[in-house]
């Protein structure tokens, strides 16, 4: 059963040092990211062994090899299979991901590979769900592929948008699976949220701005694309924030 008395607080992070904040702060779980600029992709294997030897709480490792949608090439499911098992390796208590069919249906040939490679880490299905066609029919592909967990906004742009399919996923979850809100969660909504979904396990990256270290800086030269995040900061994890979540949470 996927029930459960206290209420859990995941931390989504790209570094050690947001890793180290979020566990400091107060947080249950990791996912570990890259790239959180596409929404999250596969974190190298340096990174996962970095984060496991500086943290005890649990580690849950995103697989997804690159942006985009969530329909891959056999190659790059391959290489999802390759990266599962470096996981597991390195001390991984979790993976994260999702594999959705050109239709929007769960990819059920697909995941299920992945669910018995992972074992005996847990699986979380990502927000690949917050895509797929019907969210009912994908909520028992999931119960039936024996996933512990769905990540969802209720397929909405943020969880304060979808709360009313989240609060409807979550009863018809039925403890089967355990329903885990995400996707714009602050220490501001966040009671609200609880009160409204009903949920017992919720995903945020409790991020603020960080700024460069860098005293010289030539701004002539970005090393991305035109869109793109800024050349002298970037976002981590707060540990005050993690610490007010998790005051909230109890």
């Amino acid at each position: 059963m996927a029930t459960q008395s206290r209420i859990r607080i995941e931390i989504c992070v790209d570094s050690v040092e947001s890793a180290l904040a979020a566990q400091t702060g107060g947080a249950d779980r990791l996912e570990l990211c890259q790239n959180l600029f596409e929404g999250g992709t596969t974190p190298s294997a340096g990174m996962i062994r970095a984060v496991r030897r500086r943290v005890k709480i649990p580690l849950f490792v995103i697989l997804r090899p690159r942006g985009a949608d969530f329909c891959y090439s056999e190659e790059e499911f391959g290489v999802m299979k390759e990266d599962l098992l470096v996981a597991r390796e390195l001390g991984a208590d979790g993976i994260v991901t999702g594999i959705l069919r050109p239709n929007g249906t769960v990819d059920r040939r697909r995941m299920a590979e992945l669910v018995r490679l992972a074992r005996p880490m847990a699986v979380t299905f990502h927000r690949a769900f917050d895509v797929a066609r019907d969210p009912m029919e994908a909520l028992e592909a999931l119960v039936s592929l024996g996933v512990e967990r769905v990540l969802s906004s209720g397929q909405e742009r943020t969880v304060l948008e979808g709360i009313d399919l989240i609060a409807e996923l979550v009863r018809a979850a039925r403890g089967r699976i355990s329903v885990m809100p995400g996707g714009g969660i602050t220490e501001r909504n966040f009671d609200k949220i609880r009160r409204l979904s009903r949920a017992r396990e919720f995903h945020l990256s409790a991020s603020a701005p960080v700024g460069s270290r860098m005293v010289h800086r030539n701004t002539r030269v970005p090393m991305g694309r035109e869109l793109r995040a800024p050349e002298f900061g970037w976002s981590a994890t707060s540990l005050e924030r993690v610490q007010a979540i998790r005051r909230s949470a109890g």
